[in-house]
């Protein structure tokens, strides 16, 4: 079986450690819809941006705005955020992060879920996040 039509796969810029290893794609191309993997705040090295909730909330959406920018999406096509934290009692450090970047969004942020795991790959991760975001088809 070949690749769907219209779909296509791209690594990080920069690929975390992780994703030539475990074998996927950070960012993936559907049709009009545009999925980004869980990322985290770790850099190319190894070593994890941020020591509080916030900052590596804030690290995380920065690189997942990046990512967008490069299929030529922002943050107003975001359609879906679900993120991923260690101490639920931190909560509002990463919803202050989400706030950032979606809510002075003309039609209104995300749908969006938080949930306390138990951990992440690294200990010393305390978030990870992923979305879905749509690109409208072109008008024709």
């Amino acid at each position: 079986m070949g690749e769907p039509a219209g779909t296509r796969r791209l690594a990080g810029d920069p690929a975390s450690p992780w994703e030539g290893l475990y074998g996927y794609s950070r960012v993936v191309c559907a049709g009009p819809w545009v999925m980004i993997g869980g990322t985290t705040s770790v850099d190319p090295s190894g070593a994890v941006v941020g020591a509080m909730p916030y900052e590596q909330a804030a690290e995380v959406f920065r690189k997942l705005l990046h990512e967008l920018s490069r299929v030529g999406l922002g943050a107003g096509d975001v359609v879906s955020v679900r993120m991923y934290v260690t101490d639920i009692s931190r909560a509002d450090e990463v919803g202050r992060a989400h706030g950032e970047v979606f809510s002075g969004l003309p039609a209104g942020g995300p749908v969006t879920t938080m949930v306390e795991v138990s951990g992440l790959i690294d200990p010393r991760m305390l978030v990870e996040i992923e979305l879905a975001a749509y690109r409208d088809p072109p008008a024709h």
